[in-house]
C-alpha cells in the first residue's frame, strides 16, 4: 500500500521507512500497548524456564495474559513458537500471576485470570503468505500485527483478520498431544457459540440488532467473548451483547450518569454484577425499540 501527502492537490509520496531493530518496534508496541492493543503492560523482557518473552502484557476485558513477540526474520514458524509459549504459560501460571502482582502492585489470584482467553500476538513488518495461511484458523489463539513505519513519523499497524471460511485447528493437533492440550484448554470463541444457545426468533433478533449496530459508523468489528459479543471500535468496545434463550441483553459502554436516555429503557447495572463493558444494560425480545435504542448507543461513539 502506498502511502501519499496531498500538497495543494499534487500527491507526493511518503516512503517507507524500516525498523532498524526489532527493539524499536517493542518500543512502539510498549509505550503504547492501550490504545494499539486495548492492553496493560506487564512486563517487558519477561524470563520464565530459560525462555524468554518479548513482552507480557494483560488484557482487561477478557482477563487474561497475552504475550506479544516482535519479528523481523520472516522465516519463522510462528504455529510452532506460538504453541510453545501458550503451553508454557498453561503449565506455570503461577508465575504469571506473580509478575503482575509484583510488576503492577496487584492482589491477583488464580480464579481472576480466564486461562481458556490466552493468546499469543507475533508483530513484524511483514508477513510471508505461508504465515498467514498457517495461521487462518478460527480457534487457533495466534494473532498477527503488521506494523510500518514512513518518513513522516507515520506508523501503520494492522491486525490481520482471520477469512470467514476459517475452519477449525482442532483435528489437525488430535494426534500430537502437547497441542492438544492447548487447544483444548484454550478458547477461541466464535458467534456461532452464542447464537447456538437460542431460540429461533433471538437468533434472527440477535441478527437484526447487530446488522443495526455495525452500521452506525466504518470499521466496527466483532469480537466474540466468553459470555458477550463485543462491538469494538478503535479498540474500545463500545457495546456488546449476550445472547440468552428467550431475549438479548444489550450493555452500552457508559458510565452510570452519562446516558441521555428520555424512555428509560436501559438500566443501571454499575453497583451490580453483569457481563459486557458499560454501567447500562437493555433486555430486549423484540425490535420495537431497536431505532431508540441504536440512538442510545450511538451516544458512545
Amino acid at each position: 500500500m502506498a502511502l501519499y501527502i496531498n500538497q495543494t492537490g499534487k500527491l507526493k509520496e511518503v516512503k517507507e521507512k524500516p525498523f532498524k531493530l526489532e527493539k524499536d518496534i517493542q518500543k512502539v508496541f510498549e509505550a503504547n500497548l492501550s490504545a494499539i492493543m486495548g492492553l496493560v503492560l506487564v512486563k517487558s523482557e519477561f524470563t520464565i524456564k530459560n525462555k524468554r518473552i518479548d513482552t507480557l502484557a494483560y488484557d482487561p476485558q477478557a482477563c487474561a495474559f497475552i504475550i506479544i513477540e516482535y519479528k523481523r526474520d520472516k522465516n519463522i514458524s510462528v504455529v510452532d513458537q506460538g504453541f510453545t509459549y501458550l503451553s508454557l504459560m498453561l503449565e506455570n501460571k503461577a508465575d504469571f500471576i506473580v509478575e503482575y502482582n509484583e510488576s503492577l502492585s496487584q492482589n491477583m489470584k488464580r480464579e481472576d485470570v480466564d486461562w481458556s482467553q490466552t493468546r499469543v500476538a507475533f508483530v513484524s513488518t511483514n508477513f510471508t503468505e505461508n504465515q498467514i495461511q498457517a495461521t487462518n484458523f478460527k480457534d487457533i489463539a495466534i494473532e498477527l500485527w503488521e506494523v510500518k513505519q514512513f518518513e513522516n513519523d507515520t506508523i501503520i499497524i494492522n491486525s490481520i483478520k482471520k477469512s470467514n471460511a476459517a475452519e477449525s485447528i482442532k483435528p489437525l493437533t488430535q494426534n500430537k498431544e502437547a497441542l492438544k492440550t492447548v487447544t483444548e484448554e484454550i478458547k477461541v470463541y466464535t458467534e456461532r457459540d452464542h447464537i447456538g444457545k437460542a431460540t429461533d426468533s433471538i437468533d434472527e433478533l440477535y441478527e437484526k440488532f447487530k446488522s443495526a449496530i455495525i452500521n452506525l459508523a466504518d470499521d466496527i468489528a466483532i469480537i466474540p467473548k466468553k459470555q458477550y459479543i463485543a462491538f469494538n471500535k478503535d479498540k474500545k468496545n463500545y457495546c456488546g451483547i449476550t445472547i440468552l434463550k428467550n431475549s438479548l441483553k444489550i450493555f452500552i459502554n457508559l458510565k452510570a450518569g452519562e446516558l441521555d436516555d428520555a424512555k428509560q429503557v436501559a438500566k443501571d447495572v454499575s453497583k451490580i454484577g453483569h457481563w459486557g463493558n458499560g454501567d447500562y444494560q437493555i433486555q430486549v425480545e423484540d425490535d420495537n425499540d431497536l431505532e431508540y435504542i441504536m440512538s442510545l448507543v450511538k451516544q458512545v461513539l
